[in-house]
């Protein structure tokens, strides 16, 4: 445990480059259209590779108040996301009128794991290792 306090923003720095890349990956090179929902939780998680590189070169844990609100905003967004696909009901009421749907399903792996769920996944990892990190030092 005093392993993974030591090295929480490098942990985190590689959960949202992984989540980056990812995206990419299913978008520029699997071919899947990002739906607006997809779009705003992108906009999330791309700052976050930049901002966690930076501190964890740094050693800077006074990111926290930074990556922090985005990081959890990104679990709503993707908490929303991945109940519009697996509750068909909710999606009805306000479905996505531009573009690819939001309740399309790319991948679903083992039955309960989509994109929007991958990039909640991630949004947690980066909350959780930034809350049990380490403490600044004043």
């Amino acid at each position: 445990m005093q392993l993974l306090r030591q090295y929480h923003l490098y942990l985190a720095w590689l959960v949202a480059v992984t989540a980056t890349l990812g995206s990419l990956y299913f978008s520029e090179i699997r071919g899947f259209i990002p739906c607006e929902l997809c779009w705003f939780q992108r906009i999330l998680m791309y700052p976050l590779s930049i901002i966690l590189g930076v501190a964890a070169f740094f050693d800077d844990d006074k990111c926290k108040k930074y990556v922090l609100p985005l990081s959890i905003i990104g679990i709503g967004v993707s908490t929303y996301h991945y109940l519009k696909q697996k509750l068909p009901w909710l999606d009805a009421i306000q479905p996505c009128t531009q573009g690819v749907p939001c309740n399309v399903q790319y991948i679903n792996w083992f039955g309960f794991i989509t994109i929007p769920f991958l990039a909640w996944m991630g949004f947690v990892l980066i909350t959780v290792l930034l809350v049990i990190g380490r403490r600044p030092s004043n």
